[in-house]
């Protein structure tokens, strides 16, 4: 998995995330099941940013997670505040394949990195539903590209 250096440009969407004291186990850093809990936080604030699938969530549709790999590079410890970037690496039909990135606020030191399958689903009928259409779509595309 690509391991970016800390660079704002290189994702669509940044959340700020405060490690919180709950989040530290035993060891004194933060448990191995949290990190995925601030991709997660950081997909939903990235999904809802978006106008086209908030309004389809609005009408009986979500993101439904059905795959993540996840690389632990740093550990993360208390009173650290985090950096978690997202964006779209690939759109399918009714599928969105996403990268992520967590980094130190303080020292922009990368702490994890995750790829995504999410796949977009009709609550109703349980079943997936087609992706909407994203005005302007490319601009949620990780392209890793620093310059512009």
């Amino acid at each position: 998995m690509i391991k970016p250096e800390y660079h704002p440009s290189l994702f669509f969407h940044w959340t700020e995330i405060n490690v919180r004291f709950r989040d530290i186990d035993a060891l004194n850093h933060v448990n191995n099941a949290v990190f995925n809990t601030y991709f997660e936080e950081a997909r939903i604030r990235f999904i809802y940013d978006i106008p086209e699938f908030r309004k389809s969530m609005d009408n009986g549709h979500s993101f439904i997670l059905v795959r993540i790999e996840l690389d632990y590079i740093r550990p993360i410890l208390l009173h650290e505040t985090l950096l978690v970037g997202s964006s779209v690496e690939e759109y399918g039909n009714t599928s969105v394949k996403g990268y992520q990135a967590i980094y130190s606020r303080q020292t922009k030191e990368l702490k994890a990195a995750a790829r995504t399958t999410g796949v977009w689903y009709n609550l109703a009928e349980e079943r997936p539903a087609k992706l909407p259409d994203l005005v302007n779509r490319e601009q949620y595309l990780y392209t890793g590209d620093v310059n512009g």
